[in-house]
This record gives C-alpha cells, sequence and structure tokens, in this order.
C-alpha cells in the first residue's frame, strides 16, 4: 500500500475526497455530532478533518474516493498504515488518539444506519499517550497575575491592563476555560454585592453556575468602568483594544509577559490557572465531587488526576522538609 502523507493529502485530479455515498454519510455523521451529541464546533471540526485525511489517504491506495464497500473491504494493516504515515509526519499520539475516535465514531454510526461495518478499525489498538500531571502555580503566584500593578511599565492604556487583570482573576478565581470567561456575556455578569455566582457555558454547550469572588466581581467592575466602549447586556464583557470580540490569544501573550516579570515556568499558562483553581481548593479540603461540578468535568474520572497531583505536592514538601528523606 502507498503510504501518502495525510497530512498534505489531497484528492487527485480533482476528485472528491470521498464517493458520493460515503460523503454523504459523514455530512450526516457531523450534523449528528452537533446536533445530537452536542459536541463542541472545534471538536466536529477536529473530528471531520481527520476522517477526511483517512479518506484522502485510502484513496491513494483505491486509486480514487473510497466508497462505502471498499470501507467494509478495509484491512487492519490499512489503517495502522494511516497512523504510520501521520507518526512519521510529526503527529503526537494524543492527536493519533483522536483521529481513530473519530474515524470509529464515523465506522459505529455507518454500522448503526445498516451502511454496512468497518470492522479493520477494531482492530487496530489506539497509541499509548503518556499521562502527564496538571502544573499548577504556587497560590502566592496565581494571586499575582491578577495585579495590573505588575505591568505598569508598559506602554499600555490602563483599561487594557484592568481587563487581562480581570481575566486572569477570573480563569484562577472560578476556574474557567479561556473560552468560557471571554465567552461571557456583559449582562451575565453581576456588579459587586449583587451576586455571587455568574453562569458559564463549557464544552458540550453545557451550562454550570460557577462562583464569582466579590475580589473578582470588583476587578470587572475596574474595568467596565475604565473600558472606553460600551458594553450592551448581550455583548462581549470583554473587547479588545478595537472593540471586538477578546482574542485567546491576547489572554496567552499577557501570561508570557508575566511569566518573565514573575520569573515562572514555560507550564505558567492560562489554562494552568485553571488546574490550580482545582489543586488549590483539593488542598484545602474542597470535595472531588464538587471540583468536579465546578470544573465542568463530565466524568470524575478527569478531576481525580488533581489527587495525583496534591499527593505530588506533599511529597515535595517530605523530601525538602524531612531530616530522613
Amino acid at each position: 500500500m502507498t503510504q501518502a502523507n495525510p497530512k498534505n493529502a489531497k484528492p487527485k485530479d480533482g476528485l472528491a475526497f470521498a464517493a458520493p455515498d460515503v460523503a454523504a454519510e459523514m455530512a450526516r455523521w457531523l450534523s449528528h455530532l452537533g446536533a445530537e451529541r452536542r459536541m463542541s464546533a472545534k471538536t466536529v471540526e477536529a473530528y471531520g478533518r481527520d476522517v477526511r485525511q483517512f479518506l484522502m489517504f485510502l484513496g491513494e491506495h483505491f486509486g480514487g474516493a473510497p466508497s462505502l464497500k471498499q470501507l467494509a473491504k478495509l484491512a487492519p494493516q490499512d489503517v495502522r498504515a494511516f497512523m504510520a504515515a501521520r507518526r512519521a509526519d510529526g503527529t503526537g499520539s494524543r492527536s493519533l488518539m483522536r483521529a481513530l475516535a473519530g474515524m470509529r465514531s464515523f465506522a459505529r454510526f455507518l454500522e448503526r444506519n445498516g451502511k454496512g461495518q468497518v470492522g479493520a478499525l477494531s482492530a487496530v489498538r489506539a497509541p499509548k499517550v503518556a499521562k502527564t500531571l496538571p502544573k499548577p502555580l504556587h497560590i502566592a503566584a496565581a494571586k499575582q497575575v491578577s495585579d495590573a500593578d505588575l505591568r505598569a511599565g508598559e506602554e499600555r492604556e490602563p483599561w487594557v491592563l484592568a481587563r487581562d487583570a480581570a481575566v486572569l482573576a477570573l480563569l484562577y478565581g472560578s476556574g474557567l476555560r479561556i473560552s468560557e470567561a471571554l465567552g461571557l456575556a456583559r449582562g451575565g455578569v453581576p456588579a459587586p454585592g449583587q451576586g455571587d455566582a455568574i453562569t458559564v457555558t463549557g464544552k458540550g454547550n453545557k451550562q454550570r453556575m460557577v462562583p464569582l469572588l466579590p475580589q473578582v466581581a470588583q476587578l470587572i467592575a475596574d474595568y467596565i468602568a475604565l473600558c472606553p466602549y460600551n458594553l450592551p447586556a448581550e455583548g462581549p464583557l470583554f473587547v479588545g483594544v478595537r472593540g471586538g470580540p477578546l482574542s485567546p490569544r491576547i489572554v496567552q501573550l499577557v501570561m508570557e509577559r508575566l511569566r518573565g516579570v514573575l520569573s515562572l515556568p514555560d507550564s505558567a499558562t492560562p489554562h494552568a490557572l485553571r488546574h490550580s483553581f482545582a489543586t488549590h481548593l483539593l488542598a484545602r479540603g474542597g470535595d472531588l465531587r464538587a471540583i468536579q461540578e465546578l470544573l465542568g468535568h463530565a466524568s470524575l474520572s478527569t478531576t481525580q488526576i488533581y489527587t495525583a497531583v496534591d499527593t505530588e505536592r506533599l511529597l515535595e514538601v517530605y523530601r525538602s522538609a524531612h531530616p530522613r528523606a
């Protein structure tokens, strides 16, 4: 079997990436993922991209866009060849695992709808992914990142510094993802003293309630007071320098600057503030099930990784302090 480059694969001679019957079923599958499975738009896009790359790869082998009958005749070595080609192209194990998950999801959809079985996909093992523990910030550093005075020397307007401080404080204080924080509407955040919780929309468009600390509410109010743009209730809470929605990349760049100021490691990213939220709650006796709800994790096993982080921190203290360590 000829090993094509799946990352840069393009249909030959203007052919479609799949035969009409496969393309039609794939469109139905993607619609099913978004509408019925309530997967996020980014996840649906990633799954679709992975399956298209697989189909293009098969097109090199079949000499044309693969059909449903050809998919049913696939052998495990065909799937392994695709995975090997992506690996050779520099794709990591986590991305390969997602690609295989997307391909299997499409195969299950075909089987449920009586369009044939693709048994070769179930015969291939998913690549092993090395487990890495989240790397939270220390409590003092997590508090400091929302101090606008740390960036007083930068040539930034005061409202921009206040905005950045409010966003970072929200990530740590409420355990939000960047997308969740930047997805907040102005009218969805109460003024100081008028509420202690907000509703955020997480993965799969699932909503949950999270706490709004008084200190965080005040930082948000300070930003709103300084912001030169009108912030309608239905519009985004956080805006960029031109008044449009704030880009996640701006928040990432802010953390890069703060890493230099506070001498923090490269692992100190905006998402690390969410890790810090969970780890610090757990270290102070927070209930694991409650932390799961606050983070919006669908499975408790996802949240349990923070117990390993807390244990590792305890061992660090032991090794550095105990006379016999």
